[in-house]
């Protein structure tokens, strides 16, 4: 053998050693003939099947996940006829029957006349990357969904309350349906915090919400924290009539609750005021005036001598 031969042997082990230490999993793919030429013995540790069992590209589809399958393996062979090199992450199915999280990544090989002569890529597990992208996934819904939540009462606040409106208030608008409104007050709160303290006071708010949350009865219906002792419902498909009677509900229901009030000039029990208003949106009308409008009713229910209900008309 010549000193030229045993250079290239030499060298040829040194690169097969280095392919085989490293964690990722190399393999290179026939393009004729779609059969695997090479895959690290790597990837027995990872999934489990032997280096013997990686024969052709059917071996390395049918052990993708079925949710990933028919994306990943349409995508990595329009990307190998077009000559791109790629990257595609997907499940790979184990020999137990779990999955591993594989980023593959993949590069073209031409011969001289510009044809795809091979696949060579790795393979890399991206687990432990993909578990910490679905935790700040979560977390990220966890922050939005808080960031829509009253923190005390835990019913929604105002800013889920703005969304909501808009929502339904284009619904409306669009399918000529009725929105209703109604604006909700704690009567004589100021005193309640002031004679019984602010941690009793943060505990009648969050029973006075919680019963009229359960006033919302319906899947759409809304009940949200407008700020400090006021409460909003929205109520879509609604008419007047209806929604005066869900405040009726709502006056009943905190009623039973027999929240202590001894500083009420309404009564000796914590009691509230409703303002209701009610539209069919058309276009030009203003959300903001229609809301603005309900809350002056409910002022007209707090000036006449609370604990009732003032509407339209």
């Amino acid at each position: 053998m010549t000193d030229s031969a045993n250079e290239m042997e030499s060298d040829s082990a040194v690169y097969k050693t280095l392919l085989e230490s490293t964690k990722a999993i190399p393999w290179k793919i026939d393009w004729q003939t779609m059969q695997f030429a090479y895959v690290g013995p790597q990837i027995e540790e990872l999934l489990g099947w032997a280096q013997s069992s990686w024969a052709s590209v059917q071996d390395w589809a049918e052990r993708i996940h079925p949710e990933d399958r028919e994306r990943v393996v349409n995508y990595c062979v329009a990307q190998s006829k077009a000559g791109t090199d790629h990257e595609a992450d997907y499940r790979a199915l184990t020999s137990n029957g779990g999955y591993v999280w594989i980023r593959d990544v993949v590069h073209v090989v031409r011969n001289g006349q510009g044809e795809v002569e091979a696949l060579v890529g790795f393979m890399f597990d991206i687990s432990e990357r993909k578990k910490t992208e679905e935790a700040l996934i979560s977390l990220q819904k966890e922050l939005e969904a808080l960031s829509y939540k009253d923190c005390l009462t835990g019913v929604p606040n105002r800013r889920m309350f703005d969304s909501i409106l808009e929502v339904e208030w284009e619904r409306a608008r669009r399918n000529n349906q009725p929105l209703s409104v109604i604006m909700i007050d704690i009567d004589f709160f100021k005193q309640y915090n002031d004679h019984y303290g602010h941690i009793q006071g943060d505990s009648c708010l969050k029973r006075v919400g919680q019963a009229l949350n359960s006033a919302a009865t319906r899947a759409r219906d809304f009940l949200g924290r407008y700020g400090g002792e006021e409460f909003v419902l929205v109520l879509p498909e609604t008419d007047e009539a209806s929604a005066c009677k869900v405040a009726e509900r709502c006056q009943q229901l905190v009623l039973k609750e027999q929240i202590v009030h001894e500083k009420s000039s309404a009564g000796r029990i914590v009691t509230i005021s409703l303002g209701v208003g009610t539209i069919i949106p058309a276009h030009g009308d203003d959300p903001t005036e229609f809301v603005a409008e309900v809350d002056r009713r409910l002022y007209q229910a707090k000036q006449g001598g609370r604990n009732r209900i003032v509407r339209g008309g």
